[in-house]
Parts: C-alpha cells; structure tokens; sequence
C-alpha cells in the first residue's frame, strides 16, 4: 500500500514538472486588458489626458533622459507601428539616451497603455495628439522618427509641424504606396468581426512575415496582443484595430513626399514585403507588384527632397528588432550629420 502511494506521488510530481505543469503554468498566466494595465514597461510610463468627440481618453508615453548630465539635449521623438506599442523601442532607447539624447515614446490613442477609444481615427488627429504632448513637456523641437505605421503618423507629422521637425527618420514606413489601387475595400464592421476572431497562431504567423528568420525574441510581439484576447476588455481591442486599419487605407501620404522640407532618411531593410490588407489581394499580379520595399525606398528617396536612403540587405520589415546594431549605426550617422 505504501509503494503504492509512493510510486503515485512520483508519478504525479514527475507530470508537473514536465509539460503537464508547464500547461497549466501558461494557463495562469495573466491576461492583459485593454491598456495593458498589468504589462511593465522598460522606463516609467506617464500619462496625458486628451479629450475627443465628448470623450474623456488618456495617451500614455515615456519621457526618458539622457545619460550625463547634458541640460539641452536634442529630443527623438520614436512612433511605433500598427502591430505594436512604445515597449519594442526598449533598445533604441537605451542607445539613444547613451548618447546623450531626451527620448520620448507615445502609445497612440488606439495602442498600447494609451485608450481604446471608438471613434474617427486619422493621422491628421494623431499629429495633432502628439504636438500637444510635446507642447506639454515644453518641447519646440524633435527628431522624429516613425516605424512602419510611425512612419505614415511621422510624414504627416513632419507636413503639418515643420517648424517642429528637426529631421525625420522612416524605418521601413508602410503607407509608400497607395494601398486603394490594389487592396479591395474592407467595412469597418467586417474588419472588427475578422479582429474578433484573432489568435496567438495568427498573429504568430502574421509577425513571422516581418522578419527572413524568426528568432525566439520576437515571440514578446505576440505574446503580448495573443494575452488580451481572452480578456473581456478585447472587443475594444479589436474595434480599435479595426478603425486603426481603415485610417491607414484610407488616408494615404504617398502623393505628399514631395512636400516634406526637413531633412529626411529612409532605412529600409531589403527582405520586406509588407502590404497592409494583403490578404485580401486575390490578383496575383497586383500581390506581385506591391510591397516592393527595395524599389519603394529609391522611388521615395528621390520624391522627398533633402532626403538619403539605406537599404539594409538580409533584413525585414523592423531593423530595429532583427538588426539593432545596423539601425542604430545608421540612425546616429544621420542624427551627427
């Protein structure tokens, strides 16, 4: 009888401490609202409060300092992508606050800590949202620069407040291209519906089209959105995506690149092929010809100005993440010229 109870009390202690309790262990885990309220940070999150069509809304951000004892230091203003929140520019903040830089990091209305707000989005508003915070903080001027989706929000950033654009930097920008003249319409309503029906596989599969080799790093990128879609705050999530997605199809700023004055850097990883709504795209030839990042970046580089490109070969859509070293040996090149 007691070998008996011996060999089951063995047998149960050897099951949780294989996969058994690592399943149950990743069950527990906690699920993240829509603000991402039991998510830390890498430097402390502060918040401003915003009021927009009779709603109260909060836009959270991070205002790090430089390292040294620098009183005037130029200010990098980083926007995030679509995908993402100010978290994943945790490594170019530190780069940059070693070298002697004020760095300030909003989560858009719609992202990360900052709310999910139902209403109309538009870059013209985010702009709009981000010059108040920096007029706040008492900031005149920035270096901006925009990832992805930061990259639209900086091109129309840098068009209404040239005067407060120092320079801007776009990190493989979506929005190069008109998404309209190849991507068929999607309703708000059948993008939230789609929204709603998202997954950790999804998403997963999604983020590995961002980069040639996944690498297990990456995987803080999904884990984090796959953590809010078991919570009852997610369908204000999933709205927010959905809206967030319509602003970026509908309110396009490749006709305006001529237009921008200040100085301008594009760095371009060569492996992207990102196409925001692609998988609505049904003719092969249109899938063919958009998304060309390496003939998108020449083709802007000479549309905008007083501007320069760096084209990263073997990297995907966010050199920031898969190549650190080369993004930020880039970036303080043209931030010292």
């Amino acid at each position: 009888m007691q070998l008996r109870i011996f060999l089951l009390l063995f047998f149960a202690g050897s099951l949780f401490s294989t996969g058994a309790f690592a399943q149950i262990k990743h069950n527990i885990n906690p699920s993240y609202d829509a603000e991402l309220s039991n998510y830390t940070y890498p430097f402390p999150v502060k918040f401003m409060p915003l009021q927009q069509e009779n709603q109260h809304l909060k836009m959270a951000y991070m205002d790090v300092a430089p390292a040294g004892t620098n009183s005037l230091p130029h200010v990098i203003l980083l926007l995030h992508g679509k995908n993402f929140f100010g978290d994943y520019w945790k490594q170019t903040i530190q780069f940059l606050t070693e070298k002697g830089y004020r760095v300030i990091v909003p989560d858009q209305i719609g992202f990360g800590k900052s709310s999910k707000a139902d209403l109309h989005y538009s870059f013209h508003q985010l702009a709009a949202n981000t010059k108040k915070l920096l007029d706040t903080l008492e900031i005149k001027k920035v270096v901006v620069v925009g990832h992805s989706m930061g990259g639209m929000l900086a091109t129309r950033f840098a068009l209404m407040y040239p005067e407060a654009t120092e320079k801007l930097i776009l990190e493989n920008p979506i929005g190069l291209e008109d998404y309209r003249r190849g991507v068929p319409f999607q309703s708000v309503d059948v993008a939230y519906q789609n929204e709603l029906k998202n997954s950790e596989n999804a998403i997963r599969n999604y983020h590995k089209t961002y980069y040639p080799t996944w690498k297990p790093e990456f995987d803080e990128w999904v884990r984090v959105p796959a953590a809010q879609i078991p919570h009852p705050d997610f369908p204000k999530v999933a709205r927010a995506s959905a809206l967030t997605y319509q602003m970026i199809y509908q309110q396009p700023v490749s006709y305006e690149f001529p237009d921008i004055k200040v100085p301008t850097l594009l760095i371009i990883g060569q492996e992207d092929r990102t196409i925001v709504g692609k998988g609505l795209i049904k003719d092969p030839k249109k899938l063919k010809q958009m998304g060309q990042y390496p003939q998108l970046g020449k083709k802007v580089a000479k549309a905008i100005p007083k501007a320069s490109l760096v084209e990263l070969k073997g990297i995907g859509h966010i050199p920031h993440l898969q190549a650190p070293d080369q993004f930020h040996e880039a970036l303080l090149k043209f931030l010292k010229d």
